[in-house]
């Protein structure tokens, strides 16, 4: 592993994380190294991540309370689903790692670290993200509830045209969601507040 391959911001990253969480994503940076010897590393959105050829394998993150790992791709996540790894309960496919106690086995990992940097080698994966291509774009349906929110917040109604289609959707469907009345009401405020500070909905992962 030479020093072009490493990245000072994932230092920085790792010794600015809460003291549980350090081990955590240094054991994971080597692991990932000793299993994909030609892996560089990157900072994007606030998170380190691993890549080969350009190609996103990976990324890890440190919160408040837990840790998270994902590997990247449609081919990684069938195969951590058949090997019972993927998991929804954390922004990875490990879930919430608390300790290095809650890490699959070493040699587990670095299989899976290992098929996902031969599934670039290979020319299998060519692209960080997969999108499947649409016939038509879809048209945002924002709820009765956040329009007449925004009506009331000229700097949120702004942001909120300002955003992509997709960033508005993700804002529209999280409140859709809300079954109770007072939940809605809650991510309403929640939403006219996060969008008049023109902030997408999942800042909180982005910001790390």
């Amino acid at each position: 592993m030479s020093d072009e391959q490493l990245d000072p911001r994932v230092d920085a990253y790792i010794e600015k994380a809460a003291p549980f969480a350090q081990p955590v994503l240094a054991h994971l940076r080597k692991l990932m190294h000793q299993a994909c010897p030609r892996a560089t590393e990157s900072v994007k959105w606030g998170m380190p991540f691993f890549l080969q050829q350009g190609v996103i394998l990976a990324h890890m993150a440190a919160f408040k309370q837990h840790c998270a790992f994902g590997f990247w791709g449609p081919e990684m996540k069938k195969t951590l689903e058949r090997n019972g790894l993927e998991s929804n309960s954390a922004m990875g496919s490990l879930g919430r790692i608390t300790g290095l106690r809650d890490l699959p086995s070493d040699r587990t990992l670095l299989a899976h670290m290992r098929q996902a940097a031969d599934l670039v080698q290979s020319g299998q994966r060519t692209k960080s993200l997969d999108r499947a291509r649409k016939s038509a774009k879809r048209a945002v349906r924002v709820p009765l509830e956040l329009a007449a929110a925004l009506k009331k917040n000229k700097l949120a109604a702004k942001s909120f045209s300002a955003f992509s289609p997709s960033c508005r959707r993700e804002y529209a469907e999280w409140i859709a969601e809300a079954k109770r009345p007072e939940t809605k009401a809650k991510r309403v405020s929640e939403a006219v507040e996060w969008i008049a500070e023109r902030k997408p909905r999942n800042w909180k992962y982005m910001n790390c």
